[in-house]
């Protein structure tokens, strides 16, 4: 009977009043399912705000269009690098429970502001046509402000969601039990289709509900929709299983790097063997001689200071070499940032281009933002493609796992490549008409749907470099730093969106010296505009990131942590030593 008792106990997880959880009365489906409905509302809102904010900022606060292509991607930016800081929270101090609670209130009255802002008339300037006039007064500082404020205080409650959401989720399924284990892998395939689903209603719904409604009325429905996901999400607590904080990555990685600051004049010892082990740290990782600086943190330089041993004056090899590992992913991770970057264009560029153009189809007009459906169209087709007809393929070779990560990587860099050719040589026959119609005419005579393969390429390098940068940098990561890998793989997407935003400032004042007309006038009907140019210096650094790739993915060896044979622990320590990694 006791042993029957036993095997209904969750190793790892508690419930909620501290204890052991019970497999039958805690976890699985029904909790992932009440989890995953903060995360729906948050993609409904999220998609909803940036393909569309470009419209509100120029149409209606009068912006001129850098500007407010700026405004999208460092709402963007800030919001992804945010997730860093709530995994942190998460790890360190809250517990996902409680981040996500927490940010789901602040998600849903940042939602709730925005309603506010854009609603009354006091927070607006008077109405007005950018298009046609040049006299169209700008939003005030006040105005921006209020307007701002509501923005990044759903991108406070954004961060904390998405740093905590998919883990917590996960976390109600045991990987040490078989039934759940297969359970678990549904759940990461469901929780993808749910995100774009969210997706494609915001993108469509409620950006025709902004438009064509107010945009009072499509955030006031975002914020509704969060409160009723945040109050399903409190009635399952007493079904949710709990993980225990392990505490965060970083404090561990600030240690490695203090320690061996400290140590940096003291000589190395002959061999491995005199290094410092933990072996209550779990599975021992075995030391290499790459980045041996770091190597210092584990020197013992006193049977004072072994006895009881100060984490940040001496650190195990274990610890090291997992600093060691991270660091190791940081060419890729590097060389990922564009793609980023060219996404961002999709909902500012692009999107203030569709406004430009004939978007009829039949007797219906699409809204601007609509057009990124295709984009996640795109993205969902590709996968469903890969998941049914080439995987059976690959699974009948001798390459069973299909494509690598990093191959994965590189066809989405290449896909970006072609999306800012195809979208340099549609602006050039955009602007072509709008020369011939002398500038000042809102809806030029050309269709929208010419910006289809800028989206649907976009797409389908999306769905590659996506699914490769997660798998990357999930499992090169060390086992106990995953969350870190995680948030390795959001600031990609922070660091291009801000990427975007500071090629943009620096392409308009390097084109508007000395008097000249910039490439990105205040709108992009402008008879002087150069948005193809723009896009294609995005093609080519596009093409040169592609290049450093190559070499990156050539040199990179895959984490051998867990490969590792038992050697004699005495290896030598000298400079001339060279432990490589193997694959």
């Amino acid at each position: 009977m006791e042993e029957k008792e036993m095997q209904l106990v969750v190793s790892d997880a508690f419930d909620h009043k501290g204890n052991p959880a019970n497999r039958t009365r805690t976890g699985g489906w029904l909790s992932a399912a009440l989890i995953m409905g903060i995360e729906i509302c948050e993609r409904l809102a999220t998609m909803a705000i940036v393909v569309n904010i470009v419209t509100y900022v120029v149409g209606t606060m009068h912006l001129p269009s850098a500007t407010a292509s700026n405004v999208a991607t460092n709402f963007g930016g800030t919001s992804y690098l945010l997730c860093l800081f709530g995994g942190i929270l998460a790890d360190t101090f809250l517990g996902r429970y409680w981040t996500i609670a927490i940010f789901a209130v602040i998600n849903a009255l940042g939602t709730c502001m925005l309603a506010i802002s854009t609603g009354l008339p006091q927070l607006r300037p008077p109405p007005c046509d950018p298009e046609t006039s040049n006299n169209c007064r700008e939003a005030s500082s006040l105005q921006m402000g209020v307007f701002y404020v509501a923005l990044y205080l759903y991108g406070i409650g954004l961060g904390g969601i998405k740093s905590s959401v998919s883990g917590f989720g996960t976390d109600q399924f045991d990987q040490k039990y078989d039934r759940e284990k297969e359970q678990l892998a549904d759940f990461f395939n469901r929780f993808y289709l749910f995100i774009n689903m969210g997706t494609l209603l915001g993108v469509t719904v409620l950006v025709y509900i902004q438009d064509k409604v107010g945009r009072s009325w499509g955030y006031g429905i975002s914020s509704a929709a969060m409160f009723l996901a945040f109050l399903v999400f409190l009635s399952g607590s007493r079904k949710y299983r709990y993980e225990k904080r392990v505490g965060s990555p970083v404090i561990q990685i600030l240690q490695v790097l203090i320690a061996a600051i400290r140590k940096r004049k003291v000589e190395f010892p002959p061999t491995v063997g005199s290094l410092y082990e933990d072996y209550t740290q779990g599975p021992r990782v075995f030391h290499t001689n790459k980045y041996r600086f770091l190597d210092k943190a584990s020197i013992i330089i006193s049977a004072e200071e072994l006895a009881t041993p100060n984490p940040w004056r001496l650190c195990s090899v274990k610890k090291v070499e997992e600093v060691k590992m991270l660091i190791g992913l940081l060419p890729i991770w590097a060389t990922t940032i564009m793609f980023w970057t060219v996404y961002a264009q999709m909902g500012s560029f692009s999107v203030q281009q569709a406004a430009t153009m004939d978007r009829y189809l039949g007797k219906f007009e699409v809204p601007p933002g609509s057009y990124n459906v295709f984009l996640f169209g795109a993205i969902m087709i590709t996968l469903a493609i890969y998941d049914r007809l080439c995987m059976p393929l690959f699974r009948k070779s001798k390459r069973k796992e299909g494509l690598t990560s990093l191959q994965k990587i590189g066809i989405g860099l290449f896909f970006a490549i072609i999306a800012m050719a195809a979208a340099a040589v549609v602006e050039m026959r955009r602007m072509k008409i709008a020369r011939a119609e002398g500038g000042n005419i809102k809806i030029l005579p050309i269709s929208a749907f010419y910006l289809l393969p800028q989206f649907l390429l976009v797409g389908i390098g999306d769905a590659f470099i996506y699914a490769g940068q997660l798998d990357f940098f999930i499992t090169q990561s060390p086992k106990e730093m995953k969350a870190i890998g995680t948030g390795l793989f959001l600031t990609t997407i922070s660091l291009g969106l801000y990427g975007s935003s500071i090629l943009v400032i620096t392409i308009n004042k390097i084109t508007g010296r000395h008097g000249r007309r910039n490439w990105l006038p205040r709108r992009i009907n402008d008879g002087r505009s150069r948005l193809d140019l723009f896009y294609g210096l995005l093609a080519v650094l596009s093409l040169v990131n592609f290049g450093f790739f190559l070499v990156c993915a050539a040199k990179h060896r895959p984490n051998p942590a867990e490969k590792a044979e038992i050697i004699n622990g005495e290896s030598d320590l000298s400079p001339n030593h060279r432990q490589e990694d193997k694959v």
